[in-house]
């Protein structure tokens, strides 16, 4: 991954993700999928400015088939902003940079 995405599995998802202090931005993503590679990029891009505000995780579904039907995610890619360890918000869909950041920030406070 990079430094500020990094990847997660269905093992560490409770302690990554529903045990964070900080708000947790899940990215559910597959290898072969077209719209995740284009949105790789931008998430990068937004994770470097929220570095202390949002974590940033990807979770390939897979290789890790377990959680994504828990968070009814059936299309990729899939956001998905938790917040002390409750689901915040749902976003499913290849977005561009600013609908990314309206989406985060619409969802921190």
């Amino acid at each position: 991954m990079s430094s500020h995405i990094h990847a997660i599995s269905d093992d560490s998802f409770e302690k990554e993700v529903i045990e964070s202090t900080t708000p947790v931005l899940v990215d559910f993503w597959a290898q072969w999928c077209g719209p995740c590679k284009a949105l790789a990029p931008l998430l990068e891009e937004i994770a470097q400015k929220y570095t202390d505000k949002v974590k940033f995780v990807k979770l390939d579904v897979d290789r890790n088939p377990s959680t994504p039907p828990k968070f009814g995610v059936r299309g990729i890619p899939t956001l998905i902003l938790f917040k002390d360890g409750q689901v915040k918000a749902t976003q499913v869909g290849l977005l561009n940079k600013a609908e990314l950041v309206q989406f985060i920030d619409s969802h921190l406070s």
